[in-house]
């Protein structure tokens, strides 16, 4: 039946509208029983208003609304009330047309002598008659409406599928960028960091030139890096984690490698969820790198500590004791840490020192997931 359906779809409009209007013709040929010239015309202006019925489809039911008082059933009355009926949204007009249809049909014509009865009969018949095209039209109105609805829905879906993969690659840009920023960050300033001690200790013009130049070429790294992670966050989230991971194990490893004096005490206990350990071995990360970068010379303290249901980290810092290397820095590491404290429903606090140093504190829900 649907391919019967698609195929008859296929046929041009014009030629169905013809088809239609010879069969109209037909159909008021052999079975209209008043061939007066009035008759004729009417009918015939009738029938060749089909050929109109989708651009105007209630005045050509009302042209061919004369046929139906000169024969029992006609097409060219049935063809225009499917045609209205599948156009038109307004149940009251349909029903108004029914009913014309209805009246003319049962009307005897010429005006004779009117029996109620068989009247009665002829309009009940006229109503069912009528009503059918009217209901076949309504429902391939709604089958079309349902198609169309299906449709967009489909492409909503779609959309809401190219939306979620922009969402989760934004976020895990935003991720790989505070990754990046956490990670080779952290190891190019300590190669810069190193690299300025040689240049400064070096006696050989040789050894010199080349601290110099890995120290030069480390600046340039960190602030190519940077351009790349601002690039990267430009359309960041929130969530998502790349693995590996470090946890608090990783502590005194980073603590050692940081290329600064540094006293780690404090311990947390075993609960601490694996993204807050993540979020304090960050933030110690974070914190000795600006050590390194703004404060040389200056040693620091690193404090865990348990408050109630709250785990957090401090890091402390003394002022420098020679003036700080010139290395680029754009603030995207407490961005990135402001953000995972957010996510894990914590707090961090950053800001001097009485004694002119600088300290970090962060503070989570032991419970943080």
């Amino acid at each position: 039946m649907s391919r019967a359906r698609a195929g008859w779809q296929r046929v041009p409009a014009p030629v169905v509208d013809i088809v239609l209007v010879a069969v109209a013709a037909v159909d008021v040929w052999l079975n209209m029983w008043d061939h007066t010239r009035l008759g004729v015309a009417l009918a015939a202006l009738g029938c060749a208003a089909l050929a109109f019925r989708r651009r105007f489809p209630l005045g050509v039911f009302l042209l061919t609304l004369p046929i139906a008082l000169m024969q029992d059933v006609a097409v060219a009355v049935l063809v225009a009330l499917f045609t209205l009926a599948e156009r038109s949204r307004n149940r009251r007009l349909l029903a108004v047309c029914v009913a014309l249809s209805a009246v003319a049909s049962s009307t005897p014509w010429p005006l004779a002598e009117v029996d109620r009865t068989m009247t009665l009969v002829f309009f009940v018949y006229g109503l069912a008659t009528a009503a059918a095209p009217v209901l076949f039209g309504q429902l391939l109105q709604a089958q079309r409406d349902l198609a169309r609805r299906l449709a967009e829905i489909g492409e909503a879906r779609e959309h809401e599928r190219a939306l979620h993969a922009q969402a989760v690659l934004a976020r895990e840009r935003a991720q790989l960028a505070r990754e990046m920023h956490d990670v080779v960050s952290h190891q190019v300033s300590l190669i810069a960091v190193q690299a300025g001690a040689l240049q400064v200790a070096a006696k050989d013009a040789d050894a010199k030139e080349a601290a110099r130049t890995i120290r030069s070429l480390s600046v340039t790294t960190l602030d190519e890096l940077r351009t790349m992670v601002t690039l990267l966050r430009a359309s960041g989230g929130h969530t998502t984690e790349l693995t590996p991971q470090p946890t608090l194990a990783d502590l005194h490893k980073l603590v050692e490698s940081s290329g600064t004096h540094v006293e780690l005490s404090g311990e947390l206990p075993h609960a601490v969820g694996t993204p807050a350990q993540r979020a304090l071995y960050r933030t110690v990360q974070e914190a000795l790198t600006n050590v390194r970068k703004h404060a040389p010379g200056a040693t620091a303290r690193v404090e865990l500590w348990q408050d109630g249901d709250h785990v957090g980290v401090t890091v402390t810092n003394t002022p420098p004791t020679r003036p700080s290397l010139s290395l680029p820095g754009s603030q995207h590491g407490l961005v990135g840490l402001r953000e995972r404290a957010d996510i894990l429903h914590g707090t961090l606090e950053t800001g001097s020192t009485t004694e002119g140093g600088y300290r970090v504190l962060l503070r989570i829900p032991l419970s943080a997931d």
